[in-house]
This record gives C-alpha cells, sequence and structure tokens, in this order.
C-alpha cells in the first residue's frame, strides 16, 4: 500500500541533515508499516516495540550513552547493530520517555545511526520529557487520503489524471465520484481498506472500524485521569453530531466548560480530532488572527464519524449524489481531514475558517488556505449548487485574496473569480498538495 509518508521517509534516508526521527499520529494510521516498509531498504532492519518488551526500558534508564544502549540492544537481539546500514526502529517508545531522550543523544553522538522512534500516544509522553528543538525530527502520519485510497484501489490512471485537471467526460467524472462515495463509507484506516480492497465485505468494514473505536476508548485509560473518562466517551459521541457548527459545550450532559474543555485538548494529542479555529484571513499567516474561543471540531476519520452517528453507509454504494446532498456536515469534515492529509507532515499544521457575524449581512466561509502568499478562502457544497454568497462576500471584504473555490460534486469550471474543484481534487488547495499525491503515481 502506497503512502504519501513513503516519500517523506525516503527523504529522512537520504539527508545529510538527517536526525533522530519521530513519527507521530493517531492509533492504527500505518506509522509500524510505513517503518518496516522502509526498513526493507536497509541492509539490517531491528524492530524494538518497547510496550512488548517492558524489560528492555531499563537499557535506557541507566544512562543516555548511545554506544552503551546500542551494544546492550544488539546483544539483547543477538544480532549486530551497524550505524550507518541498520535502521533501528524504536515502536510504541512514548512507554519509555527515556527512549524519547535518548534520539537526542544517537543524533549528538553517533549522527551515524539511523534511528526512528513512533508511538500513537507520543504527544503525552513528549510533554513530560520534551523533544530537544534543532535535534530531532518530526513526521506525522494522517489515516489514507482519497488519493492513497484511489492508488490502493488500483485506479492510478484515474488518479494522475486529476493531478492532470484532466477536463473529464462524464462517464469518468461520475467514476471519480462513485470512488469518492466509496471512501466515504470504508474510511482511511489501512487495515479497513486493506481488507475491504481484498474481499470488498461491507459487514467486516463495520466490525472492524467498531474494533477501532473501542481501542481509542481504552486508550482513553492511558491518558486521562479517571474522573475524566466519561466526559471523553460523551465528547467521542457528541462531535460527530457537531460537525460543520460552531463547537460548544452547552448540551453535552450537565457538565461545564471546565470539565470538559480540558478532555478536548487531550483529543486533540492524540491526534483523534482537529480544530477548526476562526480567523480574521486579512494575512499570512492565518494563525495569527485566531479567535481561540472561536472553532469547529471534525473527527480524524469520515468512516469513524459515521460508524460513532450509527449511520448505515449503504447510500453511498446505492445513491452517491444524493448521499452528498443529504450529508453536507460530513463532506465539510471530510473536505478539513484530506486538507489536512495534504499537509507538510514536518509540520503541525491547523485548520481555519472564517465567519461574519452582523444582523443582517451573516456570512460563512469552510475553509480557508494559503498559496504562497494569498489567503484563498473555501466553500464546500455538498451538491451541485451554485448559490456563493458568503464567498463572493468574503472576496468583496478580503481584497487581497485574488480568488475562491468552491468544492462539489460538480465537475471543474472557473468563472467570475471562483475556482471549481471536484471533490475528489482536494489536494490541489493544500499549498505543495499535488506535488506530494504526484508521488503516488
Amino acid at each position: 500500500m502506497k503512502r504519501l509518508i513513503d516519500q517523506e521517509l525516503k527523504d529522512w534516508k537520504q539527508s545529510s541533515m538527517r536526525k533522530s526521527l519521530v513519527l507521530r499520529g493517531a492509533r492504527q494510521v500505518g506509522k509500524t508499516f510505513a517503518v518496516r516498509q522502509l526498513g526493507r531498504t536497509y541492509d539490517d532492519f531491528h524492530e524494538i516495540n518497547l510496550e512488548k518488551r517492558p524489560e528492555l526500558h531499563l537499557v535506557f534508564k541507566k544512562n543516555l550513552d548511545p554506544k552503551r544502549i546500542i551494544q546492550e540492544l544488539s546483544v539483547d537481539r543477538g544480532l549486530p547493530i551497524h550505524p550507518g546500514k541498520t535502521l533501528l526502529f524504536l515502536d510504541e517508545v512514548q512507554v519509555c520517555p527515556e527512549a524519547i531522550l535518548a534520539l537526542r543523544y544517537f543524533y549528538e553522538e553517533m549522527p551515524e545511526l539511523h534511528v526512528i522512534g513512533a508511538g500513537s500516544l507520543l504527544e503525552f509522553a513528549i510533554e513530560q520529557v520534551g523533544l530537544p528543538v534543532g535535534r530531532v525530527q518530526t513526521l506525522t502520519v494522517y489515516p489514507l487520503s482519497f488519493a492513497e485510497f484511489l492508488v490502493a484501489k488500483g485506479q492510478g490512471l484515474l488518479l494522475e489524471a486529476i493531478c492532470n485537471k484532466t477536463v473529464f467526460s462524464k462517464v469518468i467524472h461520475d467514476r471519480a465520484i462513485n470512488l469518492l462515495s466509496e471512501y466515504f463509507a470504508i474510511g482511511g484506516f489501512p487495515e479497513v481498506v486493506a481488507n475491504w480492497v481484498s474481499n470488498g465485505r461491507s459487514l467486516e468494514v463495520k466490525e472492524k472500524l467498531e474494533t477501532i473505536i473501542n481501542a481509542y476508548r481504552q486508550d482513553f485509560e492511558k491518558y486521562a485521569k479517571k474522573s475524566q473518562l466519561k466526559y471523553l466517551n460523551l465528547l467521542l459521541q457528541h462531535i460527530p453530531l457537531r460537525i460543520g457548527k460552531k463547537f460548544k459545550f452547552q448540551g453535552i450532559g450537565e457538565y461545564r466548560k471546565r470539565e470538559l474543555a480540558p478532555c478536548l485538548e487531550l483529543m486533540e494529542k492524540a491526534h483523534i480530532i482537529h480544530m477548526v479555529y476562526h480567523t480574521s484571513g486579512q494575512g499570512i499567516p492565518l494563525g495569527a488572527q485566531v479567535d481561540l474561543e472561536r472553532y469547529k471540531v471534525i473527527l480524524f476519520d469520515i468512516a469513524m464519524t459515521q460508524q460513532l452517528l450509527g449511520l448505515d453507509s449503504k447510500g453511498w454504494f446505492l445513491n452517491p449524489e444524493v448521499e452528498f446532498i443529504n450529508q453536507g456536515e460530513l463532506v465539510e469534515s471530510f473536505v478539513g481531514q484530506e486538507m489536512m492529509a495534504y499537509s507538510s507532515p514536518s509540520m503541525r499544521n491547523s485548520l481555519y475558517y472564517w465567519h461574519r457575524e452582523s444582523r443582517g449581512s451573516e456570512a460563512e466561509v469552510d475553509y480557508l488556505t494559503n498559496m504562497k502568499t494569498e489567503v484563498i478562502p473555501i466553500e464546500v457544497k455538498a451538491g451541485k449548487g451554485s448559490t456563493l454568497k458568503s464567498l463572493h462576500s468574503f472576496l468583496s471584504s478580503h481584497l487581497k485574496s485574488p480568488y475562491g473555490v468552491k468544492l462539489s460534486i460538480s465537475e471543474r469550471s472557473e468563472f467570475d473569480k471562483i475556482v471549481s474543484i471536484p471533490l475528489y481534487a482536494v489536494f490541489e488547495v493544500v499549498e505543495g498538495g499535488s506535488d506530494r499525491v504526484r508521488y503516488l503515481l
């Protein structure tokens, strides 16, 4: 299964400025698989799961001398670790914070050693011990994007045509929309996608999604206080109900913001959710103009969202166009997760939207993005609708924005400062996104 992260890992391997690497990301998004694939390109590959091998924590706790650590790990494995020829992979590194600290000294005292640490709850361990700036590189792994899903489905030629901005005939456009609809039902967890591609059983998809969701619930106990568990479970159920809307804590049980807000932060650190912050959109960087009290929240996988809502996926296969029209909030959420998936994995990226709350002239633009130095507004349309009042309102009040983007199931077109892009080409609205996707071809 070819992934966007593969290219980043290859670039890391070949870099003359290579540092120790940490892979971030939620549970079961493919971090371990990606490192194993990279490991095949080395003479030797040593994978050590620190959760399965707790006795090895003592190797790192004694002291952080790289030579001693490598010597002891080599003895444990019965095979030598050769700096420059071996890839050392420390999986579930968050359970041993000293191993995270050791990454710094591998870089400083043994730079020829290629070493990667990964884990699904890394942010919480990093919060305890820190991550040395300039000593350790990080990359974030996301669920499969739609482009990666197409490649997994053997639709590389279609993806290449999309990348080339080909104006399709109706039959090819409809095929792309049908595949996108399929992605909405299956989502981006690698295990779920691989199972679907191999046997096409929708019932197994739902079973695997439920298993993954239960695993996330079990993870709550690893990083939250016992008193917070009920809040986390409530938020996991309520967030899908509020996608597309300004997030408010009112109505989530009988609990208050002071009880729920810290748990929302925990979910963001665990990479389960993406925050979409309000910004004035008057210039770059967008994050300099955010209102931290005004935001939306989306889950990081569209199929997981629907599983939590208890929705039946049959509609995505039987009548895609009707389903897109009826599920506008889900379409908006999909665009957000796609924008994150195509963004630079070496940065902690954020999502933004714009909303003007004026009596008689209220307007909202679903997302803002930047292309080089320009702010570009994006309006998501579930169907083929052409009413774009909010988009035009933004452009009239933000004269430095040269054009706006409409994302919908309509074909590609351009008219009156509005560029219409099909929903299957969201990567085009992310700076550098098209280049990253071309690696998959």
